[in-house]
C-alpha cells in the first residue's frame, strides 16, 4: 500500500509538470504580424499600403477606399499547408516533421462610394480572418529515471482563429489627399474569436518498484477574445506616377476568457480533475506602416512597404494582477521582446486586351516577415506570385501563391528542451470582386 501511495504521488507530480511551458504563452503559427487580405495584394508581396485601390483597402489602408468608382462586393478564400520540422535538442526522440492543411474564408466586404458636398466618400463593411492558430504535433517520449521506466505518446492540437468585423469610412479631402478610418469589432458572438489547445498523453511503463501501470492525461485550454480597435490611414498622390500612404492600427486591451480542463486517469487510482476559469486581459500592441507606389508606365508598377509592430507592449494580464509576456511566458519585468519590422516589395505588370476590354495582370513580390521572440525576433522570409483577369466594370478574379519559411525559429520557447523548428508554409489565395 505504501509503494502504491508513493507511486500515485509521483504520477500526479509528473503529470503536473507536463504542460507548464504553455501556461502563459500564446503561439500563432501563422504570421504574427497584422497584415491585410486579398489575392491582388498578396500577389504583390503584401506591399499594398500605398496602392489600396479596391475594397480590401479597409484591411490595408482605409485611406485608399476613395479610389473605388462603383459599388463592389469582394470575397477572398485561402488554402494553406504548413510543415513544421521540430527539434528537441535535449530529447531527440521527440523531433520530427508535422504538417497541417486548412481551407477557409479570409475576407469579405461590401463597399459603396458616393458624393456628398462635392467630396468623394466611401462606406464599407468587411470581415477579415487575421490570425490562424492551427497546429498538430505528435511524438513519442522515452522515460528512464530513478522513479519509473515508461514510454509516453504525446499529441498536441491547436485550433481556432481571430477575426474582425470592420466598419470603414473614407473621404477625399483634396484632389490629392484622402483619409479613412476602419473600426474593428473583435467579438466571438459575431465572428470567430476563439482558439483551443488540447494535450493528450498515454503513458505505459513500470514504477521503480516494478509495478506496471498505464495512465492517460488530457488537458484542454479554451480562449475567447473580445475587443475593439481602429485603423486610420491616408493616401497622398504626389503626381500621376508616385503615391505614398500611411496607416496606424491602434493598440487595445482585449478581454480574454480562459478556461482549463485538466484530467488525469491511472490504472493505479491516481486520478485528478482540475477545472479553472479565468477572466484575463490581453493588451494588443499598436502597429504602423508606410508605403510607396510608383507607376513606371501604364503597364508596369512597383510598390514597397515598411511596417512596425510594438510587440514590446504585448502583455497578458491575469485576473489576479500578474503580468506576463504572451510571447515568452516570462513575467513582464523579466521579458525582453522587441518590436518587429516587416519589409515588403511587389510589382504588377498589366497586359491589356483591347478587344474584350479586359486586363490580365501578372504579379510578384518578396517580403521579410519577422515574428516576435524573446531576445531578438525570429526571421521569416517569403515570396509570392499572382495573376488575374479583370473585365472592366464587371468583375475581377485574382489568384496568388505565397511561400513563407523560417529556419531555426521558436528557440525562445521551451528553452529547457532546447527547442527549435524549421517552418515552411504554402498558401493559395483566390479573390473575386463584383462591380455594380
Amino acid at each position: 500500500m505504501k509503494q502504491k501511495m508513493i507511486y500515485i504521488i509521483i504520477s500526479i507530480f509528473f503529470f503536473g509538470l507536463q504542460y507548464p511551458i504553455f501556461a502563459q504563452e500564446i503561439e500563432v503559427p501563422s504570421s504574427f504580424n497584422p497584415v491585410g487580405s486579398g489575392a491582388r495584394a498578396i500577389g504583390m508581396g503584401g506591399a499594398f499600403i500605398a496602392v489600396a485601390d479596391d475594397a480590401t483597402a479597409s484591411s490595408w489602408n482605409p485611406g485608399g477606399l476613395f479610389q473605388l468608382q462603383k459599388p463592389e462586393c469582394s470575397m477572398v478564400l485561402y488554402h494553406f499547408h504548413r510543415n513544421e520540422d521540430i527539434s528537441f535538442g535535449n530529447q531527440p526522440e521527440k523531433s520530427g516533421e508535422h504538417g497541417i492543411t486548412e481551407s477557409n474564408y479570409n475576407f469579405f466586404s461590401m463597399a459603396y462610394p458616393f458624393n456628398f458636398t462635392n467630396r468623394n466618400m466611401v462606406i464599407a463593411l468587411s470581415y477579415q480572418r487575421l490570425y490562424d492558430f492551427y497546429r498538430n504535433w505528435s511524438y513519442i517520449e522515452n522515460i528512464d529515471s530513478k522513479y519509473e521506466t515508461a514510454q509516453k505518446h504525446w499529441s498536441y492540437l491547436q485550433e481556432g482563429s481571430l477575426s474582425a468585423l470592420g466598419l470603414s469610412y473614407c473621404i477625399q479631402i483634396t484632389p490629392f489627399l484622402s483619409a479613412g478610418l476602419t473600426v474593428n469589432i473583435w467579438d466571438d458572438d459575431i465572428t470567430d474569436n476563439h482558439w483551443n489547445q488540447r494535450y493528450h498523453t498515454v503513458k505505459k511503463g513500470q514504477t521503480v518498484f516494478g509495478v506496471p501501470y498505464e495512465s492517460t492525461g488530457i488537458k484542454e485550454e479554451n480562449f475567447e477574445f473580445k475587443g475593439y480597435n481602429f485603423n486610420i490611414g491616408m493616401l497622398y498622390s504626389i503626381n500621376r506616377q508616385l503615391t505614398i500612404g500611411a496607416v496606424v492600427k491602434s493598440a487595445f486591451k482585449a478581454e480574454l476568457m480562459h478556461g482549463i480542463i485538466d484530467l488525469y486517469r491511472s490504472t493505479d487510482g491516481g486520478d485528478s480533475d482540475i477545472l479553472l476559469n479565468n477572466d484575463d486581459y490581453l493588451k494588443m500592441p499598436m502597429s504602423w506602416g508606410c508605403g510607396v507606389y510608383y507607376r513606371i508606365s501604364k503597364q508596369l508598377s512597383l510598390s514597397a512597404d515598411i511596417y512596425r509592430t510594438e510587440w514590446d507592449d504585448f502583455k497578458l494580464i491575469h485576473e489576479n494582477g500578474g503580468q506576463f509576456s504572451p510571447i515568452s511566458g516570462l513575467s513582464w519585468g523579466q521579458s525582453d521582446v522587441k518590436p518587429t519590422h516587416q519589409i515588403r516589395t511587389g510589382m504588377e505588370y498589366r497586359i491589356f486586351d483591347q478587344q474584350r476590354n479586359a486586363i490580365i495582370p501578372i504579379r510578384a513580390g518578396l517580403f521579410y516577415d519577422p515574428a516576435p521572440a524573446e531576445g531578438n525576433p525570429d526571421d521569416y522570409i517569403g515570396f509570392s506570385l499572382g495573376c488575374g483577369y479583370h473585365l472592366m466594370n464587371t468583375f475581377s478574379f485574382d489568384l496568388a501563391y505565397q511561400y513563407r519559411q523560417g529556419h531555426d525559429v521558436g528557440d525562445s520557447i521551451l528553452k529547457h528542451l532546447n527547442f527549435s523548428q524549421d517552418l515552411k508554409e504554402h498558401t493559395l489565395y483566390s479573390s473575386i470582386i463584383v462591380y455594380f
